[in-house]
């Protein structure tokens, strides 16, 4: 038995924490940051002075109301009694530098610690709240599939990334008696709201599919019930759900608005977009959904593959400004559609990611690939495959 001397001296204890003060610091990280930041600062600027110009003379505000109207924006995140102390400490630093006086000497450091101690009090609630959308987060991800599904002669590959710490985006695959259901939709707006409606919109699509089989525009004006039900809500969703019926060589289809997917004819080595009308869930009433929303049942054999997305693929930019677009995405499937799932999405992550470098993305980034076999293949193991990033990029998780 080896004996291990735990004590450390005062050299290694500061290496140790050297080293875990400087974790992630890169000029990447540093560089991603910084356009967080900057972006976050100038959002704040821009909700903060709203109209700059005086309504009465038509002028452009001075200096000092545009000051005022920053420091409000910023105090009313605090509580009453942090914005009072706030305020009187600002006023007492402040005047501390033009007053001479014991009193005012006293009142510069005590206005210091101050604020230092609301800073400290801000930053740790602003832990304590990134600790529980981490937990939301986690959460999030135990309700996605698998990333790699092989069921009645469909193989299944997904891949997702979030832009916040939590998403918007949705995608399902749900196996019932008569078949394979695939649903992928993108809640509109990002972060903790999307991500909460996006838990309920799921929970009412297995609901649905449990209690009425429906096919995909079935299902999809149910869910425009559901969400026009609610007057003062303003949210709406994209969507494509697809039903692959057990040992048959076609799937039926429906488009609520989203972004067409792209099937690749391995009989043809063709690819085409499956464009058909269907307003958002949420835009408008569900009786007018309904004589708009067209269903198509598209023929799907053996080699045959079709690609889901959300617009956070095709809208990805790069440090020029350039989208990466529908007809690159396109173009992919018509070099890689042959090939089995698995890859064809290791494809377009590798290619995204060379396209967009450094940038960060700006949207949630979801796709699957579903490729029709020659015989019902063996279930593949659940397991959660996470991609590991370049330096500064969040990880993306092939989707568990």
């Amino acid at each position: 038995m080896s004996l291990k001397n735990e004590t450390k001296s005062p050299l290694s204890q500061t290496k140790s924490f050297y080293k875990e003060y400087t974790t992630g610091m890169s000029r990447e990280q540093f560089e991603k940051d910084f356009q967080t930041d900057s972006r976050r600062l100038k959002d704040l600027y821009t909700e903060a002075l709203g109209d700059v110009n005086d309504p009465e003379t038509g002028e452009e505000i001075g200096f000092f109301e545009k000051s005022i109207r920053i420091i409000s924006a910023l105090t009313r995140r605090m509580n009453p009694t942090r914005r009072l102390v706030f305020g009187a400490s600002i006023i007492g630093f402040i005047s501390s530098l033009f007053f001479g006086g014991l009193f005012f000497v006293l009142i510069q450091p005590t206005s210091f610690l101050a604020i230092t101690i609301i800073l400290m009090l801000e930053l740790l609630e602003k832990l304590d709240v990134k600790q529980e959308i981490d937990l939301a987060k986690d959460i999030q991800i135990s309700l996605l599939p698998s990333p790699s599904i092989k069921y009645d002669r469909l193989s299944i590959q997904s891949f997702a990334n979030t832009a916040n710490e939590v998403g918007g985006d949705y995608v399902d695959v749900i196996k019932t008696e008569k078949g394979t259901y695939y649903i992928i939709a993108d809640v509109s707006g990002k972060g903790l709201s999307a991500a909460l409606y996006m838990v309920r919109f799921q929970a009412l699509v297995h609901l649905l599919i449990r209690k009425l089989d429906p096919t995909p525009k079935q299902l999809f004006l149910e869910l425009n019930d559901f969400i026009k039900s609610y007057r003062t809500d303003k949210t709406f969703i994209t969507a494509c759900a697809a039903f692959f019926p057990k040992d048959e060589d076609h799937f039926l289809y429906a488009r609520a608005g989203h972004n067409p997917p792209v099937l690749y004819n391995a009989g043809k080595d063709a690819t085409q977009l499956l464009q058909t009308p269907g307003f958002a869930l949420g835009m408008t009433r569900t009786d007018r959904l309904e004589g708009f929303m067209k269903e198509s049942k598209i023929p799907f054999h053996k080699g045959d593959s079709v690609l889901f997305y959300t617009d956070g693929l095709n809208e990805a930019r790069n440090n020029k400004g350039e989208e990466f677009g529908t007809e690159r995405t396109r173009s992919l499937m018509d070099i890689y559609g042959s090939l089995e799932p698995t890859t064809i999405v290791a494809k377009i992550q590798s290619s995204l990611e060379n396209f967009i470098g450094d940038m960060p993305t700006m949207d949630d980034i979801t796709y699957s690939c579903i490729r029709k076999t020659d015989k019902a293949p063996v279930p593949a193991a659940e397991a959660e495959i996470v991609t590991q990033p370049k330096d500064g990029q969040k990880p993306a998780h092939n989707i568990s």
